[in-house]
């Protein structure tokens, strides 16, 4: 399955008042492993960029002057992302901004899931961990993804992290099994306005490697928590 992690930066916050698109930033995934492909641009918004959307990223408008428009890369981008399933988190953030840039390209664009299918990892989160911080800072905290080098947000570098953040909340039993509380309900893809998030419940087995991966994490907590995390005890009641 190829699966393309997708984030943006932007101009501010309101797409519908017209603010731009200044990043987009994706990674391409073939079967839950990165194959080192990505696609990724800075953008000349031709307006502004608000101040506080300027102190999250640490792009200026002079840094745009010389990018392309939205217009000259969306070919290019349309043909990156086409046919797969698009992992974005807040999706229905960055596919209105995306959507807004496609109409003013031109309408025979359409939008975006008229190219590709969306899962939003945010939705996944807080069904995964209801009641908690689930932004990707606090998911890289919560499943030991190293986000050291996140001093500013940026359009490649959350979409790299977002991929790790993914595979680990997908992986093994750390799912708690997302997919099965609607299942009985719900077998089909749940719609959030044009954003179509599929949700299929897999039964995946770790090889050598995921659990090496498992077990590094884990360490990673149980440090984090000063003692056995409830993941480590977890297991071992799993085990025994």
């Amino acid at each position: 399955m190829r699966q393309i992690v997708l984030d943006t930066e932007t101009t501010g916050l309101e797409a519908h008042l017209g603010h731009r698109l200044v990043e987009i930033g994706a990674v391409e995934m073939i079967g839950r492993r990165p194959t080192g492909r990505h696609f990724h641009t800075y953008l000349n918004p031709q307006r502004a960029i608000d101040a506080e959307a300027s102190a999250v990223t640490g792009i200026k408008d002079a840094d745009l002057v010389d990018k392309p428009l939205f217009r000259e890369k969306v070919d290019e981008f349309l043909d990156f992302i086409r046919g797969a399933e698009l992992i974005i988190h807040n999706a229905a953030f960055d596919v209105g901004f995306i959507n807004a840039e496609l109409k003013l390209a031109g309408e025979h664009y359409g939008t975006v899931t008229d190219h590709a299918t969306v899962l939003d990892t945010l939705l996944m989160a807080r069904t995964m961990y209801p009641g908690q911080r689930n932004s990707l800072d606090a998911l890289c905290k919560r499943l030991g993804v190293d986000n050291t080098r996140r001093d500013l947000h940026g359009g490649l570098l959350d979409a790299q992290l977002l991929a790790e953040v993914y595979v680990a909340m997908t992986s093994g039993q750390v799912t708690l099994d997302f997919a099965s509380d609607a299942a009985s309900e719900n077998r089909g893809p749940s719609h959030l306005g044009d954003i179509v998030i599929t949700r299929r419940p897999v039964v995946r087995r770790a090889d050598d490697v995921e659990l090496e991966r498992h077990a590094k994490r884990l360490d990673a907590l149980d440090k984090s928590a000063g003692g056995q995390s409830i993941w480590r005890k977890l297991e071992s009641e799993t085990v025994h």
